[in-house]
């Protein structure tokens, strides 16, 4: 069974990864890296901290715990545990797959790109979706960087699946440690 999940997760991926055009591939790259972002996290934090300025610090330590747990685990964890190899390190593909010339590690199961982006949406669509109107937008941003790890050829399908899922569970783990701790803490300091 685990073999025949691994042949559709490659044959998806050599589909998708077919799909590309030279002028895209700039932007796709630009969109994987983290400095592009930098707009959007800024706006991230005013949005948050003009919602409620004294309890933003929270939320920010909630990102904060969500995106530790979640690329030191896909990271820390499993890359080095399960040994799989990336499609661009892959020489099957050597020939075969799309890459714009930069790999990365060595080992890609599960995505850390995924699991941070996906992280960073549930978290704060969990923590501030009642308040901050429209936030789902920011679960595009988590699909577009997602989407760039297999259209670049550095991740398969799967490690994007469940590098998301490792996201969303981070996110919840952060969620409920925020607000057990905020709810103990003020219940000691206020009495």
């Amino acid at each position: 069974m685990i073999e025949q999940i691994k042949k559709w997760d490659e044959d998806l991926f050599l589909w998708l990864n077919s799909f590309h055009t030279d002028w895209l591939d700039p932007v796709m790259y630009q969109a994987t890296e983290t400095i592009t972002w930098i707009p959007l996290y800024a706006f991230l934090i005013y949005k948050i901290y003009k919602s409620n300025p004294s309890n933003s610090w929270w939320v920010f330590g909630g990102v904060a715990l969500t995106i530790l747990i979640s690329d030191q685990f896909t990271s820390g964890f499993m890359k080095p545990f399960f040994e799989r190899l990336r499609p661009c390190h892959d020489e099957r593909w050597t020939d075969v797959i799309h890459n714009y010339g930069r790999c990365g590690g060595l080992y890609g199961f599960a995505s850390s790109h995924a699991a941070n982006t996906f992280g960073l949406a549930v978290f704060l669509n969990k923590k501030l979706g009642k308040s901050i109107k429209g936030l789902g937008w920011i679960f595009l941003y988590a699909i577009l960087v997602s989407y760039t790890r297999i259209y670049l050829g550095v991740h398969y399908p799967v490690d994007i699946l469940i590098g998301a899922s490792i996201g969303t569970a981070a996110a919840f783990i952060s969620w409920f440690l925020i607000v057990f701790v905020k709810r103990e803490f003020l219940k000691k300091f206020l009495k």
